[in-house]
Formats: C-alpha cells, structure tokens, sequence
C-alpha cells in the first residue's frame, strides 16, 4: 500500500516537473535567485561608468552592478550619482508608481472599486497578486496597500479602470503625465509593468516619477507600510495580511534608517528593479535602480543612498549669492517708488537651494540666468553648476508687496462653464502692474498738466496786459496830437 502511494507521488511529480520544463512560467518574486550567468553579467555591467565618477571635484560613487541607476535630491532634482540614467529598460512592477499616482490625483480614499472580470482574469496566473476574487470591492486606500505592498497586478487593471473606465484610456493618462514630467524616454503599454517591448522607461525619467509621487503624504504613508491587513470585504469574510516586498522597510532584512518609502519590481527580462525614498537631516534623495540582480538591488541602494547623505549638503541660495545682489542692480530695482522706500521689485526664492559636494563651497559654483520654462510668478531663473553638472537652481520671482501680474485673458462670464478663474500662467502676453510706479506716473502727469495750464494762464495774462498798456499809449498819444493840431480861431471863440 505505501509502495502505491510511493508510485503515485512519484508520478505525478514527475508530470508537473515535464510541464514545468516544457512550459516555462515567468517569474515574478522580487528575491528570485539569479542564476550563474545572471551574476556574470551583473559583475560585467560594473564596467559601466558612472558619468559623475568622471566629473573633475566630484565625489567618486559606488561601483554597481546595475545597467542603470541614479541618485537625486526629491526637491530641487538635482542628480548626485548618475549611470547610464538615459537608457530605456524595462521597469517592471515600479510601473505602478505611476498607476498610484494617477489614482491619488483622480480618486477619493473612500471611493469602492469593484473588481471587473477582466482584471480578474486577464492577468497572468503566475504574476503578482493579492488573490482578490471576480466582484470583490476594496476601497481606493486599501487597493493602493495591495498595489504598494503586494504588488497586485490585478489591483492595477482595477485601479485603471476605476480612474479611466478602461486600460487603454488610463495608459493615455499614465503616458501624458509621463510627458508633463519631462519623460523623454518613457512609454506605458498597461498599468502593473507585465513585459512588453513598448513598455519602458530611464532611470532618469523614473526618478521624476518617483519625485512627484514622494511628494504625495498618502503615496509616502503607504509605501513606507511594512504591513498591512486588508479587512473582511463584501466576498472574502478572512482578512488579507499584506506585506512590503521592499526590504529596506525598518524592521525588514535589509532596513534602511530614515526610509520613507518606495517600490520594488522584478520579470526575467527586466531583472530587479527598485526605486527608494529617504530623509535624514533634512534631505530627501530618491534612488532609482534598472536591471539589477537579487538582493544586490537593496545592497546598491544602500550605498548609493550612504553616499548622498555622507557627500553632500544643502547651501540656501539666497542666504548665499553675492553675485546677483537685488539692490545693486537697475534690474532689479525700481526708483520709481514715491513712497520713499525704494524696495527692490525683484527677490531670490527663499527656499531654494543647492545640493553640493562637503568639499565645495558656494563661490566656486558658476550661475547662468535662464529665462525659458519659468515657475509661477518667475522673470528669471539662476541656475548653478559645477563644472557644468547642475546642482540646484533659484527663481527670480517678483516681490509679493511690490508687483502683481493680472493676465487679461483670464477673464470669466458669470452663469457659464468658464465662471471659474483658471490657473494663472506665466507667459509673453502678461501685463504686471506696479502699483507705486503707477502712482508715480500719475502724479507726475498730473504736474505736467498743471504746469501747462499755469504757462497757458500766464501766458494770457501776459498779452492782456502788454495788450492794455498798448491801448493806454495810444490813447495818451491821440490826446497830445489833438491839442497840438487844434485851430486857434478856435481856441478864441
């Protein structure tokens, strides 16, 4: 009897072995084991220089195994590590990044998404899920967990659909974002990162995916969840625990201190894919890793990001130029202002600033003034480099006492769909009004016009009076000529 269940284990394990082999599944764990040639070709692609290694005073970054990876501060943008950072390359399940993005940008928390036969169903069995059922309603906060956490590709189409109505409308959506990010070597076939050829992205680009949404506090809360438990639903009466497959999470094999968030990604063609976000002593850099082999991706990410805080610091830029001083310049400052105070219409954005090597000081930056693609309320921008690598730039904005713009164009019908003002945009076609330099006109015209009628009223009188002392003279004149010629016969009589 135990030899016939012997023969019986043995066959049908043998079966599943001959469809395993025969009918090789895509894998989709992110701590899949590399194989030997993986881990060849990883130590190969550490011959591929890091562009900022090259870069004369800059310090010298980790060598890493991955085909692409980069290092930038979250707010300024400015890029401390970069390697390879504009190749496109698969992003696998950091794809839906995006896909949360959109979704906090168009959905409430509370909204329900019920889960549609195909989300269901036209995902591969083998990739990522989170095992919701045909019919099944999550909210939108607990569809982000099992999209962050869980990585569940099923929740992506769901979320799709949710926001667009259909996937191929919310690839539209994640592909125009991608462009008003300044993507350029970015394009989305579907919203969970499944393979495909015309799914990609840089890692360049997909750091200024991540810096928008790290700048989300619920996209920062819930991808920097270690655990989570999605509750009974409408379908499923068990809870649903949910872990972070990104390791860095404090208490995590491979945690991080000062992790905020971020998300991890893995296909056998894309290999690993991580993107991490964290803080410490007030700065926020964002790392981005592209074709990486397990667990190097996290052990990369860690160096990388120990480099960023151990190299480099944030320098205000307007407690610290001394080159574009605002009340030296005609440019910047207006003498126009009657009032008497002379304030500069002009000033630095306070809270910009540089990231820069300990090494380097502010004077030895060199700083160009651009005036294309302004931020609001914006004339001009200072950008700084060293030696031609940017670290951070500044607006000139106009003083918030001083000017304000007001776009004529920008004008709205009451009891119309246009009754609502639209965002003001900076463009060629503003007029900004200065309300001291208008003044100022003003009652400088107003003293020309009186100084005119005064010449003009003067002027009259003038003539009246040369015009009276002409008539007095000639009527003495008259006088004296009459008694001279006058008959005497006639003075007799």
């Amino acid at each position: 009897m135990k030899s016939y269940y012997r023969l019986r284990f043995i066959i049908i394990f043998l079966f599943v072995l001959f469809l395993r082999l025969s009918c090789p599944l895509t894998v989709y764990a992110v701590n899949t084991a590399p194989t030997a040639e993986q881990l060849q070709a990883a130590e190969e692609r550490k011959n591929i220089p890091a562009e900022t290694n090259l870069l004369p005073g800059w310090p010298e970054g980790p060598v890493i195994g991955a085909q692409s990876a980069i290092l930038v501060d979250a707010v300024s943008g400015a890029v401390l590590y970069e390697k390879n950072i504009n190749e496109r390359l698969y992003p696998a399940s950091t794809t839906k990044l995006m896909t949360a993005l959109l979704t906090i940008e168009n959905c409430s928390m509370n909204d329900v998404v019920t889960f549609s036969y195909d989300s269901v169903h036209n995902i591969e069995s083998s990739s990522s899920r989170i095992g919701i059922d045909e019919g099944e309603e999550l909210t939108v906060e607990q569809c982000l967990y099992g999209l962050l956490l869980g990585s569940g590709n099923e929740v992506a189409y769901a979320l799709a659909e949710q926001v667009a109505g259909n996937v191929d409308d919310f690839v539209k959506m994640m592909n125009e974002r991608a462009q008003l990010l300044g993507c350029k070597n970015t394009h989305f076939v579907n919203a969970n990162g499944l393979p495909d050829p015309e799914h990609y992205v840089s890692a360049y680009d997909l750091s200024l995916i991540a810096r928008a949404c790290f700048k989300n506090e619920s996209l920062v809360t819930i991808s920097g969840t270690a655990k989570y438990t999605i509750p009974p639903t409408n379908l499923q009466p068990q809870e649903r625990p949910l872990e972070n497959h990104h390791l860095m999470v404090p208490g995590l094999r491979y945690e991080y201190e000062g992790f905020i968030g971020g998300k991890t990604g893995y296909t056998r063609d894309a290999r690993q894919t991580l993107v991490t976000c964290a803080e410490r002593d007030g700065m926020r850099l964002i790392c981005v890793i592209l074709k990486e082999e397990a667990p190097n991706q996290f052990l990369d990410t860690k160096a990388l990001l120990d480099y960023g805080f151990e190299g480099f610091a944030k320098l205000n830029i307007s407690e610290n130029e001394d080159r574009y001083t605002l009340n030296s310049s005609t440019f910047f400052k207006t003498n126009l202002d009657i009032l008497g105070s002379s304030k500069p219409i002009l000033e630095l954005n306070s809270s910009d600033y540089v990231v820069i090597p300990k090494t380097v000081e502010f004077s030895e930056l060199t700083v160009s003034v651009n005036y294309e693609d302004l931020p609001l309320n914006a004339v001009a921008t200072l950008d700084y480099y060293f030696n031609g690598h940017k670290t951070g730039s500044t607006a000139i904005e106009f003083a918030d006492d001083t000017i304000q713009p007001f776009d004529f164009s920008n004008v709205v019908k009451a009891g119309t769909r246009d009754d609502i003002p639209k965002k003001l945009i900076p463009s060629k076609n503003f007029i900004f009004v200065n309300i001291t330099r208008i003044i100022a006109i003003l009652v400088g015209a107003l003293f020309i016009i009186l100084m005119i009628i005064f010449s003009k009223n003067a002027a009259a009188r003038y003539k009246y009076s040369a015009k009276q002392n002409m008539l007095k003279i000639k009527k003495r004149y008259k006088k004296r000529r009459k008694r001279l010629f006058t008959p005497i016969n006639r003075k007799r009589k």
